[in-house]
This record gives C-alpha cells, structure tokens and sequence, in this order.
C-alpha cells in the first residue's frame, strides 16, 4: 500500500508539472511573445481557461501528501519554510496579477500587473525545480525527523546546506528553460499572428538549450547523489520513463519541423512525464534523503500513515481522479481552437 500510495502522490505532482507548467512558462515569456495590449490580452485569453483549474493538482498533490505521507509534509514545509513562504506568495499574486491586470485601462496599472505575472511566473519553475534539487541532494534531516535550512549559506553542496547551492540553482534553472519551452510551445499550438511566430522562436531556442543543461545536471547530479543515477538500470520503470522523455524530445523536434504544434507540446508534456518519473522510480522508496545518515531518512516505507487510513484514502483518490480527468477534458474541448483577445474591457 505504501508503494501504490508514493506513485499515486508521484501522478499527482507530475500532472501538476506537466499541466501548470504550460501556463507558468506563457506567463514568463509574456512580456518576450507579446508586444502590445492586445497581444498580452491573448496570451492570458489563451490561459485563462485552464491557469486556475491546473493549479489544483498542486492542492491535490499536497493534500495526499497529508493523507498518505504526514510526517514527509510536515518536515519538508517546516525545514524549507522560506522557501514555502515565497512559493504560497508567488502562487498568490500570480493569479490576482491575471485576474486585475484588465479590470482598468491606465497603462501604468496594466504594466504593473503585467510585470508581476512576468516575475512571479518565471519564479515558480525556479523555486519548484530548487525544491526538487533539495529532495536530489538530500537535507539535514535528524533522528527526529526534522530539520532547518536557511535561504542559503556558502552554496556548496558540502558543509552547512542552505536551500539554494550550485546545484539547486542549476535545477531551479533547468526547470526554468524547461518550462518556458513547454509553455512556448503551448503558445505556439493556442496562438496564431505575431504572438504564434514569436513563441515558435522561444520555443526553437528553449529546446536547443535545454539537452544542454541536462547534460549538466546529470553530471551534476551524479556527483551530489551517485547513488539516483546508479540505481535507474535497475529500475525498469525508470527506463521505461527514460524512453518515454527521449521519444518526447523526438516528437518535439518532428513536431516542429513539421509544424504541427500540438504534436510537438505533447512531446514536451512526455518529456516532462517522462524525467519526473525517471526521477521517482530511481529515489524510491526514499522521499527525504538525510545527508547526516541514511537510517533517519523518510521513505514511503517508515513515514507512511496507518494503513487503514491508507485504504480508506485510496477510495476516494479512485474517485476524485477520474472527476479531475473528465474536467481536464471537458476544459480543453470547450476552449478547443485558437485563441482571441476577448475585447477590451470584457475579461481577459
């Protein structure tokens, strides 16, 4: 029941990777795709059906987490609080950055509120990818089961940690390129005009870069836990997974040279699916790695919730996933085709 219950809180992160990534990615290259008034109003036409209803797999995500894995959610929020802190806030003022920015005409207000969801929007995929970088590279976690980091010390990967070193920056950044890449090539698919032909040229130089800095953090990443990629030819779902994001990147590259566009960000969306769940089948069954000593680390195994909590919970999570699913569908069908500014005035 505990290794069901790690992939199943896995699924739910990586839906939220995968589907909030676009918007979040839209939103950092805003600002680079979208010159003027009218152009900004399609961008957020584009993702203002789906912004608010992707973010709830992120509260999905937390909250079996709570109901499967409690002592791994109060851990992680209480050591990597300031880093929560900026997280909750970027979340915050994103969304009312979207929901404000056309409600009045004065170019000051429109610029101001443009500017934010520029900033908080880029700064999402680097807070995420550096809490990923955190769960790599491992935390000071006691035999308590506790721990505390600050925002950053020498950022070095040995000695005193802090939430931010070379590393978990160099994730937060990959992330970055990542998803600007997903969500340029989402603009790509929802747009026509300038805004369209500027995405594709985003989305060209994100994916050129983006094997590079795989490369690096793979390199990377074998240094600060050699155990991850030492353990991925054992794991056939790992494999399986890795496969799964190289076939992603060749339906990127095919996507775009043929210019079919939602072939290529389907791809990005496999090579998303694919590298987190390489990732999770390789840490399992570890969820926070202690880099004091191995033994006081939380696994899926040792900080479980009981297992009849962990049976009642799984009916409703069959329950509420297919719901989640169906709405997935019904959104996407409903906003299918290109998208238009709405007139001015008149919402997004």
């Amino acid at each position: 029941m505990q290794t069901l219950w790690f992939w199943l809180v896995s699924v739910l992160v990586t839906g939220y990777v995968v589907m909030d990534g676009f918007d979040l990615g839209a939103g950092a290259l805003h600002l680079v795709v979208a010159k003027e008034d009218r152009e900004r109003r399609q961008v957020l036409a584009a993702i203002g059906p789906l912004w608010d209803g992707n973010e709830v797999w992120l509260l999905a995500a937390g909250g079996s987490l709570f109901l499967s894995f409690p002592a791994v959610l109060a851990a992680g929020f209480s050591g990597l609080y300031l880093a929560m802190w900026l997280l909750v806030w970027s979340l915050m003022l994103r969304g009312i950055a979207i929901e404000f920015r056309s409600h009045v005409t004065d170019k000051l207000w429109r610029a101001f509120w443009d500017g934010l969801f520029f900033v908080t929007s880029a700064a999402l995929p680097v807070l995420f990818g550096a809490a990923l970088g955190n769960v790599i590279r491992g935390v000071p976690l006691g035999v308590d089961g506790w721990f505390e980091l600050p925002f950053f010390t020498s950022f070095t990967t040995t000695g005193p940690l802090g939430i931010l070193d070379w590393y978990t920056v160099l994730v937060g950044l990959f992330a970055l390129v990542a998803l600007t890449g997903h969500g340029a090539l989402f603009l790509a698919w929802k747009t026509d005009g300038p805004v369209q032909a500027r995405a594709l040229g985003c989305a060209k130089r994100a994916w050129i870069a983006l094997p590079l800095f795989l490369v690096a953090m793979t390199f990377a990443t074998r240094e600060v836990n050699p155990d991850l990629l030492a353990a991925l030819p054992h794991r056939p779902l790992g494999m399986i997974a890795l496969a799964l994001a190289l076939a992603g990147l060749g339906a990127i590259l095919m996507g775009l040279k043929r210019e079919k566009h939602l072939l290529a960000f389907l791809g990005s969306g496999a090579f998303l699916l694919g590298l987190l769940a390489a990732t999770a089948a390789c840490v399992f069954p570890v969820m926070l790695r202690s880099t004091i000593n191995p033994a006081f680390s939380l696994t899926a195994l040792n900080a479980s919730a009981a297992p009849h909590a962990l049976a009642t919970a799984l009916r409703w999570w069959f329950l509420g996933f297919p719901l989640a699913l169906a709405y997935l569908a019904l959104v996407f069908h409903l906003h299918r085709g290109k998208a238009q500014a709405a007139a001015d005035g008149e919402g997004y």
